[in-house]
């Protein structure tokens, strides 16, 4: 079924445009909120899905994160700079990189949880919960998953 047409479609409201909006204005209030730990939300992503045991290899965050590897190279050498993680070969095979996070990794880890619960929390205030159910429905199924 098509939802667009030549006559209906208008830029302003189409999904993708909201949808770029909707990211645009998350990422910068998070960001804001990260400015004193000196992260951005995609690095903030990265530290989170580490510490979550969702990835511990570049190719595994970029899959994860939907980000280039050459951009998630450039992430992981701030991260690492500030030292809030780490990188290893695998013994098992040279041309892995695992990623860990250092103590001061760990530590900041512990907190972005509620910064990031924070900032959602009120972009979603005047969500019922079953929009917010419903919001995450959808997105899920326009993402195919």
């Amino acid at each position: 079924m098509d939802h667009y047409t030549p006559q209906t479609f208008s830029v302003t409201e189409s999904i993708g445009f909201l949808l770029n909006k909707a990211r645009n204005l998350v990422t910068a209030e998070v960001d804001a909120a990260l400015k004193a730990f000196d992260i951005t939300g995609q690095q903030m992503g990265i530290v989170l899905s580490i510490r979550a045991g969702l990835a511990g290899t570049p190719f595994e965050l970029s899959k994860l994160l939907a980000i280039d590897t050459g951009l998630m190279t450039r992430l992981l050498d701030k991260l690492e700079t500030k030292e809030l993680l780490e990188r290893s070969r695998s013994d098992e095979d040279r041309r892995v990189v695992n990623l860990a996070l250092t103590g001061k990794g760990r530590k900041l880890a512990d907190q972005l949880p509620a910064l990031a619960q924070g900032v959602l929390n009120a972009r979603l205030e005047k969500f019922s919960k079953a929009e917010f159910e419903q919001l995450g429905q959808l997105l899920h199924k326009f993402i195919g998953e």
